[in-house]
């Protein structure tokens, strides 16, 4: 074991605003990390938060020579910084899931004899048929999405083959806008990569596949062939598929380092590049969730992330292949109404204090009384509904309850909704299922020490809902860290090692809170009340 401990396995995030990276040693134990702001950084392409947003204030694209040079700097950084390459045994990585990156027809050739000397950027400054690439922001493409629709036959087909309905982002809506608008680029196209295997193929020198789980948030891949699905490439664009390559597990050796790395930097030769994935699937693995647990990120939009068996696409959410358990999936909810709705409550029903608010969760009794809200400040994205809406234990609409009702049927009301998407997902609770709260205050160990009792108590309403001990977890450069992992993995997993079993060193999560005892026998009619009665305000709202 003393010889795995002394080496490194790299990470890397080129996320929306910056590229960051992680050294893990054999031990999962952080021994060096850095990052490159775009902005501030790399000036010159003019980005703001990592972006061009069109005139249009729909199209949202990036500079892909951006995070070329960005990968240059963020290298560069790491060897002024003493970092000892030779010790690198394999390397991963995430990028911003759906963007898309076009390579110019003989890029291929490029990048297998690029030439140590130089910089990337100097070298792939003329390799890309689209300068700017599409990214996940962007939501110009409602046409394209309407027509794949129609084409494969309904939103819910277009979910029941891809995983999602058709979204704006989604990868293959932005190929078909770019093969409408700019066929001359299409035609000029090579290979089309995601930003995920853009990156990874800067470090193999040749293209690389694109990994089942990313390839789940196109649109256009068949999440349980794991193939490309005909009727989605068919209503995309011609000779598609040679263009985007056969997608790949997410945990499997792409091949060596490119000898571009060796020589410049000092990698040794036998270091393996593993796949690389999307940013949500990499914090999956930078969480390390396993089968039955969910995880609840709570920020300004709440997220949630679910290991799951058995899917069961819906129009709401997204279903991906798992990226560190070949025959599972994960599913990902996304609601906009999150922590700047909280804090409309707090203001106007606790004074603006957290410590008043989270009193009241203490103090207000389990299940409100029957009393159900749901608030939507802005339209939501699970379900697409807008409006507050209050419902009295039999089921009438009311105008409003009183400030300690209000406070509880908004974190009551939130989390029912998570759990009642879950399942609708395919999520099932079983034996040793965890709730992992993560985002905001949930990495704030002074709050979690009770010096504010905020987070204690909106643990304990996550906690009696889902009828699962919640643990704590640090998040911070979960994407990054999590490819780490990955990469440690990539080396192990053809010889049948598990993904928990390869990770068991990392750091565990802090258990928070257990289920109050009985809690369970009130929330299960309120889980059944609360779908009908969401049901029922979307069906008004489309009256």
């Amino acid at each position: 074991m003393a010889a795995s401990t002394e080496s490194f396995y790299l990470g890397f995030d080129f996320s929306t605003q910056q590229l960051k990276v992680v050294a893990v040693d054999g031990n999962l134990s952080v021994v060096h990390q850095d990052n490159v702001q775009f902005d501030s950084e790399l000036p010159e392409f003019g980005t703001q938060g990592g972006v061009h947003v069109h005139a249009d204030s729909l199209t949202v694209t990036s500079p892909v020579l951006m995070w070329v040079k960005a990968l240059d700097l963020i290298l560069g950084k790491m060897k002024n910084a003493g970092f000892d390459f030779s010790r690198v045994k394999a390397l991963s990585g995430s990028g911003q899931q759906h963007g898309s990156v076009y390579w110019r027809k003989g890029t291929n050739q490029v990048l297998r004899d690029l030439q140590p000397g130089k910089s990337l950027h100097e070298l792939l400054k003329g390799g890309f048929a689209v300068s700017d690439s599409p990214v996940w922001m962007d939501s110009s493409t409602t046409e394209q999405c309407q027509y794949l629709e129609t084409a494969v036959g309904g939103a819910q087909r277009v979910a029941d083959i891809t995983g999602s309905r058709a979204y704006e982002r989604f990868t293959g809506n932005q190929i078909a806008k770019i093969y409408k608008a700019q066929p001359e680029k299409y035609e000029d196209t090579e290979r089309i990569s995601l930003v995920s295997s853009f990156a990874a193929s800067l470090f193999l020198g040749s293209y690389a596949a694109i990994d089942y789980s990313d390839g789940s948030g196109m649109n256009l891949m068949d999440i349980f062939s794991k193939q490309w699905a005909d009727s989605c490439l068919e209503a995309t664009a011609p000779h598609l598929e040679e263009r985007l390559g056969a997608p790949v597990h997410s945990s499997a050796v792409l091949g060596l380092l490119s000898p571009y790395h060796v020589t410049r930097y000092g990698f040794p030769e036998d270091c393996k590049v593993v796949a690389f994935t999307g940013d949500n699937p990499g914090s999956l693995a930078g969480m390390r969730l396993q089968e039955g647990d969910i995880a609840v990120s709570l920020g300004t939009s709440d997220t949630v992330f679910l290991w799951i068996k058995e899917p069961r696409p819906t129009v709401e959410g997204h279903i991906f292949c798992n990226p560190v358990d070949r025959p599972s999936y994960m599913a990902l909810i996304c609601y906009k109404n999150g922590s700047l709705t909280r804090e409309r409550i707090r203001n106007k029903c606790a004074g603006g204090s957290w410590e008043v608010f989270s009193s009241v969760l203490r103090t207000t009794p389990t299940g409100n009384n029957g009393n159900i809200g749901i608030y939507f400040d802005a339209m939501e994205i699970t379900p697409s509904a807008v409006g507050v809406h209050r419902f009295d234990k039999e089921n009438t609409k009311v105008a409003g309850f009183s400030a300690q009702g209000e406070i509880r049927a908004l974190v009551e009301g939130q989390f029912l909704a998570k759990r009642v998407h879950a399942e609708k997902l395919g999520y099932k609770i079983i034996p040793g299922t965890r709730v992992l709260a993560t985002g905001g205050a949930s990495s704030n160990k002074d709050i979690l020490q009770h010096a504010v009792p905020f987070l204690f108590f909106h643990t304990q309403v996550l906690s009696d809902v889902f009828d699962a001990p919640v643990y704590t977890i640090d998040v911070a450069n979960s994407a990054c860290l999590g490819c780490g992992y990955r990469a440690l993995q990539g080396l192990v997993a053809e010889s049948g090692v598990s993904f928990a079993e390869a990770v068991r060193k990392a750091p565990e999560a802090q258990l928070a809170v257990t289920p109050t005892p009985g809690a369970d026998k009130v929330f299960a009619p309120l889980l059944r009340r609360y779908a009908e009665l969401e049901e029922r305000v979307l069906q008004e709202s489309k009256q």
